[in-house]
């Protein structure tokens, strides 16, 4: 029986670049112990936030390797592997590097827009190449096709090693209906931060989180004490952060959080084309609030 490790605050780690646009390897290992010592419970390595699409095959294996080496098994690692070519996919888990990798997280096809059927197969093959546990990547935003509840519901019960999923379709109802209907050896994880009170109040495991690379140990202590069921306590830190929510991606990701960690003194705020910094007024914003949020963090004080 294969069983979900992935659950409490998962980091969706960022990629530092320096100002000549390399990665900035340094300022990586200095973030993954940062996240360490607030409370990281997982980290989700070269996905949507780490601008993996940017990344050449060997900055990507540098990266999954430094953190797999720092890291030190301390807590599991998720690395991304998805796409749209279903072969391709299958080839990297047979053929790729996967030493020190506890999981993958695959997105739903993108661009070509599977039906649910599709999406369907797609991920079967997926999971009966590899024997890790994959967690599933629902985020229409971004890929133009919804993986409906009764489709992950489908494929939580064919697939053994089909562990969790990433829900990042902002429909709770949707999230209700997979909860519902999912085998017990089935988690739902959050895909957005602004959701993650709601969908653990629905009965979600957890977040694989963008705010949590710049303030894990607010946001871990806020998903300690839900999952404890001190709700009030939890709900109050979840109200702080609704300005910082929606700055965080009105620029998009991870353009919002990468201003808010360069403010805090931790990496530059370099991203990769097609992604740029967000805008100053943006930032001025998030400069106040990080300020005003006074989260005993002493890079924030001014």
């Amino acid at each position: 029986m294969v069983y979900n490790i992935f659950n409490g605050l998962g980091i969706a780690l960022v990629t530092p670049f320096k100002q000549n646009g390399q990665v900035d390897y340094d300022a990586l290992l200095r973030l993954v112990n940062y996240q360490l010592e607030g409370g990281a419970d997982f980290f989700c390595i070269l996905a949507t936030t780490g601008e993996t699409p940017t990344l050449t095959p060997e900055e990507r294996l540098t990266i999954k390797n430094l953190v797999v080496d720092e890291v030190k098994a301390r807590v599991p690692i998720l690395m991304g592997c998805g796409g749209n070519n279903t072969a391709a996919i299958v080839n990297e888990l047979r053929e790729g590097d996967l030493k020190g990798v506890d999981g993958i997280l695959s997105v739903c096809p993108y661009y070509n827009k599977p039906s649910q059927e599709g999406l369907y197969q797609h991920f079967k093959t997926i999971a009966a190449a590899t024997s890790l546990p994959v967690v599933l990547y629902n985020v229409p935003g971004r890929t133009g096709v919804n993986m409906q509840a009764a489709t992950t519901v489908r494929l939580a019960t064919d697939c053994a090693n089909i562990v969790a999923i990433k829900e990042a379709s902002g429909n709770l109802e949707q999230v209700d209906e997979i909860i519902k209907h999912k085998p017990q050896t089935f988690d739902v994880l959050s895909g957005d931060d602004a959701l993650t009170f709601p969908m653990i109040s629905c009965g979600a495991v957890g977040v694989i989180s963008v705010i949590g690379n710049a303030l894990p140990r607010e946001f871990s202590k806020m998903i300690r004490l839900q999952l404890r069921g001190e709700y009030d306590a939890a709900r109050k830190i979840h109200h702080s952060f609704t300005d910082l929510f929606s700055l965080l991606f009105v620029d998009g990701n991870p353009a919002g959080v990468k201003a808010m960690l360069h403010e805090m003194g931790f990496i530059e705020n370099v991203l990769r084309l097609p992604l740029v910094p967000t805008r100053i007024s943006t930032l001025q914003r998030m400069s106040e609030i990080l300020k005003q949020l006074k989260f005993d963090y002493p890079h924030l004080e001014a």
